[in-house]
């Protein structure tokens, strides 16, 4: 948050008690135990994962303040690089990544495509408020992001497919609508409640949740994520091995060309760890649901979607301590 925010408390940057890679990677052990060990209750997680979503972007909003969201669409330079990152550079590198792992298999080539082409616009902010990163310009990219791979997804359809339906163009509106502006609109009514109907003291301890909140909301999310998808991973280990390797090395890929615009764009730490999160993270929960409705009865293009997407959290969660450490050393 921005020194300038009235009602921040001064040591909300305090790290946490408890090791948020600790907690991630716990939730990821149990959400894996429970899919295997109770598919029914695996089931009925599944079908909140978009609550659960929700609540955390709701989460992500609450933190920000709308006129510190509309001074970083002043930032030209890092919006135009991270734009550029994400829908020029990336789907270079993902081409050339999906091509040397899955060319042969023309399926799992477009499902591991529609993978790396989207760029997250939720929990990638989670990540980076955790790895002390530039939140509010973050929060300015999610419409970006939004919109633009909303706009070029029917056109990466086409391109990959040479096939797609009216449903990919009907869809974005209401996408929209409920993964933006319904959170954002609602996140900031709250907020503007407790900072005039209450005292500083109860909108800084609001304030203060925030973080342990989203830890909890987070780790709930992966739970949620790995025990409604481990049993596609099980069935389909050559599948998860192939895509696991691509995901890899399209993280490590990501990171080295980031750190080089960061370089040249000679970008302040906030700003360089925004950046590598946003280029590392990908939209799959959003991705699942667009490629149902538009690529219907491909059990397998899902299937790479969701093995991709169980590599991503424990490389995301690696990605914020590699950050957090670099921070303390000072670079």
């Amino acid at each position: 948050m921005s020194t300038q925010d009235p009602v921040l408390p001064e040591d909300s940057d305090t790290p946490a008690p408890l090791s948020t890679g600790a907690i991630l990677l716990a939730a990821i052990g149990l959400g894996a135990l429970l899919g295997v060990l109770s598919p029914a209750a695996a089931k009925q997680l599944s079908q909140t994962i978009d609550i659960t979503l929700l609540l955390m972007i709701f989460l992500i909003f609450f933190e920000l303040r709308f006129d510190a969201v509309m001074q970083a669409y002043g930032n030209v330079k890092f919006l135009a690089i991270a734009w550029s990152a994400n829908f020029l550079i990336i789907p270079l590198v993902a081409l050339a990544i999906a091509s040397l792992f899955l060319s042969s298999q023309p399926l799992l080539f477009v499902g591991l495509m529609i993978y790396f082409l989207a760029p997250c616009t939720d929990w990638f902010l989670g990540f980076t408020r955790l790895a002390k990163g530039d939140t509010e310009l973050g929060a300015a990219l999610i419409p970006i992001n939004m919109v633009s791979q909303l706009l070029l997804l029917p056109l990466w359809l086409w391109l990959l497919t040479k096939d797609v339906g009216r449903e990919a163009l009907d869809a974005i509106p209401s996408m929209l609508l409920q993964w933006f502006i319904i959170p954002f609109v609602a996140s900031q009514a709250v907020r503007l409640a407790i900072e005039r109907f209450t005292s500083r003291r109860w909108a800084n301890l609001a304030l203060s949740m925030v973080t342990p909140l989203m830890q909890m909301v987070l780790a709930v999310l992966i739970v949620q994520i790995f025990a409604a998808n481990i049993t596609t991973l099980v069935a389909t280990p050559a599948i998860f091995a192939m895509v696991a390797a691509a995901v890899c090395l399209f993280f490590a890929a990501t990171l080295i060309i980031g750190e080089g615009l960061s370089w040249l764009g000679q970008l302040a730490f906030p700003q360089r760890t925004l950046l590598a999160m946003t280029m590392a993270a990908r939209n799959a929960p959003l991705m699942l649901a667009f490629t149902a409705l538009t690529i219907p009865n491909q059990p397998l293009v899902l299937a790479v979607i969701v093995s991709a997407m169980l590599v991503e959290i424990p490389l995301l969660t690696a990605l914020k301590r590699m950050i957090q450490h670099r921070n303390t050393q000072g670079e």
